[in-house]
């Protein structure tokens, strides 16, 4: 029966030898059909990534000119108030001075008017409130 078969070692290896380019075969890549639209759908992409990007850097920037906005008008309210103030310290400065003017020259008067030094003490700790 072997001689039927027609198995001599040759034919064995020639036989193996075909069964393992036909394993090979099955495993092997085959050629892809490539789409048309492939390069149009990578520049669609990148063109979406690039609006993207372009969305947040000017939601960034727009927050950070807000921000900017923001601190630049508490400065002005800051300088408000001081400027206020100091205007107020201002009056109350100029009224002081307006007051002690006015208590010098009646200490003053009460000097030239009055002879006694008595007199003259007495009027003027009335005036400064003792």
């Amino acid at each position: 029966m072997s001689h039927l078969k027609n198995t001599g070692f040759a034919d064995r290896i020639s036989s193996q030898q075909e069964a393992k380019k036909a394993m090979l075969a099955k495993f092997k890549a085959k050629p892809t059909v490539q789409d048309p639209d492939f390069d149009k759908r990578e520049e669609q992409r990148a063109a979406e990534l690039e609006a993207v990007r372009a969305a947040r850097a000017e939601a960034k920037e727009k927050a950070r000119l807000e921000a900017v906005a923001r601190q630049e008008a508490i400065m002005a309210v800051k300088r408000a108030e001081r400027k206020e103030r100091k205007q107020v310290e201002a009056a109350e400065m100029r009224i002081r001075k307006e007051e002690k003017a006015q208590a010098r020259d009646e200490l003053r008067a009460l000097g030239k008017t009055s002879n006694s030094k008595a007199d003259r003490a007495h009027q003027w700790a009335s005036l400064w409130g003792n």
